[in-house]
């Protein structure tokens, strides 16, 4: 990018800047004027981006005191990369630091939760084990523990202090908003099966598991430390009914085998 091109951009994010320096309108008109109407033009399309993004998010708070908050982030942060979709991966990290929303606490996590979903939407695509495969793959007890699972890479977990899961299902239209406990910790497993995107409640520990399967960990690994968070929650957990939650969702792409015990 040029000089000229970088105080161009740079001047378009911040409201008191000055139309930078040599620009001019081609009919004589005021060239302020006219940047003017180009910079609220480039910050609305931000603002829009945004609330697509994150429609739960945004109807928590209000169209119009959303619309403030993503300007405010899209001063702070502007975008880094020409693809919009891209936008807004901060955006959680503001929300938390916000103070006008800390009456809403639970608020940066649902925008987690619903930038997980855009991820997921937009992640490379790769073909499921079959059936065969994980025969194959799960006939030998001994060798799981070492085996090294690998995820579709639109697999994301979210894990919250407060009641998100619940209550994105409710703002669309799965149970009523007032009978969730906002206060009650959740997980979300969040992934794309074919076209669709799929947004399901999960232990906090098998959450745990997924996360720690997609840093690389080996499947026994994995479990211990799952097994130990959920101790720490004070809740079940069962290796066996979590794979069958990932194969069920076709979320397994490459099995790497362990050595036998």
């Amino acid at each position: 990018m040029t000089t000229i091109q970088s105080q161009f951009a740079a001047a378009l994010l911040r409201p008191d800047a000055p139309v930078p320096p040599g620009w001019c309108a081609h009919n004589g008109s005021d060239p302020s004027v006219r940047f003017d109407v180009y910079r609220n033009n480039v910050v609305a399309s931000l603002v829009a981006a945004l609330a697509d993004g994150f429609p739960v998010t945004c109807r928590m708070v209000g169209d119009a005191f959303f619309g403030a908050m993503a300007r405010a982030f899209v001063m702070a942060h502007p975008p880094a990369s020409p693809v919009l979709a891209e936008h807004g991966d901060a955006f959680a990290d503001f929300i938390e630091g916000f103070a006008p929303v800390a009456c809403v606490p639970y608020l940066a996590d649902m925008a987690r939760l619903e930038r997980a979903r855009v991820r997921a939407c937009h992640a490379a695509d790769a073909m499921p084990l079959s059936r065969d495969e994980l025969a194959a793959r799960t006939s030998d007890p001994g060798a799981l523990p070492g085996a090294r699972l690998q995820l579709h890479p639109s697999v994301q977990v979210v894990r919250s202090r407060f009641a998100i899961v619940s209550l994105w299902a409710a703002h669309h239209g799965e149970g009523a908003i007032e009978r969730v406990d906002p206060e009650v910790p959740e997980a979300a497993l969040v992934l794309r099966v074919e076209e669709d995107v799929v947004v399901q409640r999960v232990p906090l520990a098998t959450a745990h598991l997924i996360r720690r399967l997609c840093d690389g960990a080996t499947l026994g690994a994995a479990a211990a430390a799952a097994g130990d968070d959920a101790t720490l929650h004070r809740e079940p957990f069962d290796l066996a009914t979590s794979l069958a939650l990932l194969i069920h969702h076709q979320a397994l792409t490459a099995w790497q085998a362990g050595e036998p015990s």
